[in-house]
Parts: structure tokens; C-alpha cells; sequence
């Protein structure tokens, strides 16, 4: 395998923090995983300080016969590090060096510079905004179902891509820097301008609010599993069933993991008891059950999905699934199955390593396969939400809505 082969294998990306130990989750950098993060050990230590006698013959032959420049020591043994690496095989087992794994701890924070909104694309092609609470929008007056109009004086195309549209409300924080914008309020009718601010937006992990076309129907989208998530979704869960929700909708598209204790906390508002999965180590097998007595044990439960649906958030939907507790809408999960140690090494670079894999109850194995939905659906190029809609209409079904 040539170097750019190595190096591109090596970039394979796919891991995300595994709970108790510090760490949280990094969807935007990791496609899928959990991880630990620790110290070199001090056997591994050690064992650093045993030559390699062919790499050092290498080595010497090198810097006394090759022609040209030879490229920093540091870079060396970056490439012998990840050369070594390949050769597991192991797309999940690799190396960053100091800039890449500084960037992953600034992208854990969690934070951007924006007005603080989600935007949803809404059945007539709308562009909907639901601030995050006490962000920037929110303090303005934006309030939840808001239809977004204008940007700076421009009117929204019904074909922009929503991407684009969440791009143009964020931006750098400072000197008075913001953006202008026009919304309708539906219930109204009536449509207002509001110049607001860029300020730093700490990403809630948990997004909820009652189903806009039926209101009897909680949704609630859980981003990624942090600390905070097992708090927020039993907030969500408590609101929701103020306002005499009868069904769930739990949202884990695109969530590629996070905590592993805090996935398990939130399996457990909607399983009372049981498995959740079973871990394989070199070591043997052990299974985690879940606590009994959760806040969303009472109430029909759907949970949408789809490729981006990874490691922790198979987990909890596949626990649902296999314990009969709800079914799974959307599309096949991405499938990651494996437990990732990350190590920061003594220059600030960090390595990862696969340590065990995970099982669903059934014992269905999540890599490489991910988990088949209950009622498939094709996702929308337009950015249409299908997958809700078909949650609703399901829902709709089994349950039936008052009149």
C-alpha cells in the first residue's frame, strides 16, 4: 500500500466518545462511535521504548544515503505510526496528529456563531424556524413555526437549499456583526423584520415541541448524547406530557452517538428494564440493562432514522426495536458497532483503538449491517420530512386523534 493509500485509510473517520470518561460528541468530525478517552498507559510506555531494529536500520540508511531533503523527524514518525496502524485493517483505529485532534476538542464544545435556530422544510416547501430557548432568535421574538421569508432583504427561494439557509443565519461573533430577517408568523398572518445579532449558540442536544400538523403527537430530536442529554429529554418528556401529547416521536437521524452511560439513561425513559446491548471484549461478554421506571413508558412510541443514525443511537433504536417497545421508520442505520479508546499521546497527538463491539438484545451485530426499519421510507431530495410524515400517518393509524 503506497503512502497517499495510507494516509487516505487512515483519514477513514468514525468515532465518537464512549461514556463515564471525559468526552463528548463530534458528529461533525467522527462519522460514528463511541470512545474513551485516557492516558498512554505506563506498559504502553514502555514498550514505546523497545526498538523497532529494522525501522531503525531503515532509518540510518536514510539519513545517510537519500538524496533529498528528508521531511521533519515529526512527520516520520507520523507516517510510520499510521503505516503500523494499517495494517490492523481497522478503518476505526487510527492517528491524528496535534492540529487535527485540537480542532476535535474546539468542535466538542459544541458551540457556533449564529442567531441560535433550527430550520425545517415544511410540506409546501416553507423554511420553518424553532429557536433554541434563550439563544439570540429567541430573545428577539422569534417564536417556534415562524415561516422564514428574507435574508438581508432577500427573498428566499422555495428551491434553496436548506444548508444554504442555515448558513446565512450564522456568522462571526463581534464588532456588531448579525443578520436581518423577515418571518411570518402563521397564527397572524402578519410578518416582521428583526436585525439580530451573531452571538456564541451552545447546541442544545435535545430539540422538542408538539407534531405542527397534530399537536397530540411529541416530537422530540435528539442531536447527539452529551452529558446534558438524559436531563434535557426528561425536561422534554415532562413538557410534552403537560400539553397531553398521547404518542412519541424520538428523532435520531443523523445522530452519530455520543456518552455511552448517557444513551443508556435515555433507553431507559422508554424501556422498563431489559437489555439494551451486549458487549464483546477479548475478555468475554457482558450485557447492560436498563433502569426501569422511565418518564416515556406510557405513551406509543416511534423513532425515525436513517444512514447517519450511528453507534450510541443504534443502540437505543435497536433496543426499542428488539424489546418490541416501538417501531423504526426511515432508512437503514450506518452501522457502526465497535468501541473506540482515544489516547492523547505526549505531543498533543492522539490515537484511537478499536476495544470491543456491541450487539443488539437479539444479538443482532450493528457493523457493518446497521439496523433495517420497520416501514422504510426514500428520504427527499427537497428536504421534504418525509420520515415524520410517515411517523404521523402511522401514528394516526394505531392510535387514532380526537376529534
Amino acid at each position: 500500500m503506497d503512502h497517499n493509500a495510507v494516509m487516505k485509510k487512515q483519514r477513514v473517520t468514525g468515532a465518537i466518545f464512549r461514556g463515564l470518561l471525559v468526552g463528548t460528541v463530534l458528529s461533525a468530525v467522527f462519522a460514528a462511535g463511541f470512545l474513551i478517552r485516557g492516558q498512554v498507559p505506563a506498559t504502553a510506555q514502555e514498550k514505546t521504548d523497545q526498538p523497532f531494529t529494522l525501522l531503525a536500520e531503515v532509518k540510518a540508511l536514510i539519513e545517510s544515503n537519500y538524496l533529498r531533503e528528508i521531511p521533519p523527524a515529526s512527520d516520520m514518525e507520523y507516517g510510520a505510526i499510521r503505516g503500523y496502524l494499517a495494517e490492523l485493517d481497522d478503518p476505526y483505529t487510527f492517528f491524528n496528529d496535534p492540529p487535527v485532534t485540537q480542532s476535535e476538542s474546539d468542535v466538542l464544545a459544541g458551540q457556533y456563531g449564529g442567531i441560535g435556530v433550527q430550520v425545517k422544510l415544511n410540506e409546501q416547501g416553507q423554511f420553518v424556524l424553532y429557536p433554541f430557548r434563550d439563544g439570540p432568535a429567541a430573545q428577539a421574538g422569534v417564536q417556534d413555526g415562524d415561516i422564514l421569508q428574507a435574508v438581508n432583504g432577500t427573498v428566499l427561494s422555495p428551491s434553496e437549499r436548506l444548508d444554504v439557509v442555515d448558513q446565512m443565519l450564522r456568522g462571526e461573533v463581534g464588532d456588531g456583526r448579525g443578520v436581518e430577517i423577515t418571518v411570518l408568523t402563521p397564527d397572524s398572518g402578519e410578518s416582521a423584520d428583526y436585525f439580530i445579532e451573531f452571538a456564541v449558540v451552545a447546541v442544545p442536544s435535545v430539540i422538542w415541541r408538539p407534531v405542527t400538523e397534530e399537536p397530540q403527537f411529541g416530537y422530540i430530536q435528539i442531536r447527539q448524547f452529551t452529558s446534558r442529554t438524559p436531563e434535557e429529554l426528561r425536561t422534554a418528556l415532562a413538557e410534552l406530557d403537560s400539553l397531553g401529547v398521547r404518542a412519541w416521536i424520538l428523532d435520531l437521524r443523523s445522530n452519530s452517538g455520543g456518552l455511552l452511560q448517557e444513551s443508556v439513561e435515555v433507553a431507559s425513559e422508554f424501556l422498563d428494564g431489559g437489555v439494551v446491548f451486549f458487549e464483546q471484549r477479548r475478555d468475554g461478554e457482558t450485557e447492560t440493562l436498563a433502569s426501569p421506571g422511565g418518564a416515556g413508558l406510557d405513551k406509543t412510541l416511534v423513532v425515525l432514522v436513517n444512514g447517519g443514525t450511528a453507534s450510541a443511537a443504534e443502540l437505543v433504536a435497536g433496543a426499542i426495536r428488539d424489546q418490541g417497545r416501538g417501531i423504526l421508520i426511515g432508512q437503514r442505520t450506518y452501522g457502526k458497532g465497535s468501541v473506540q479508546l482515544i489516547f492523547r499521546l505526549s505531543d498533543g497527538s492522539s490515537v484511537h483503538i478499536t476495544s470491543a463491539e456491541w450487539f443488539t438484545p437479539a444479538k443482532t451485530p450493528l457493523a457493518g449491517s446497521g439496523l433495517e426499519p420497520n416501514i422504510t421510507t426514500v428520504a427527499a431530495d427537497d428536504g421534504r420530512d418525509v420520515e415524520l410524515a410517515e411517523a404521523v400517518r402511522f401514528l394516526r393509524e394505531t392510535i387514532g386523534v380526537l376529534d
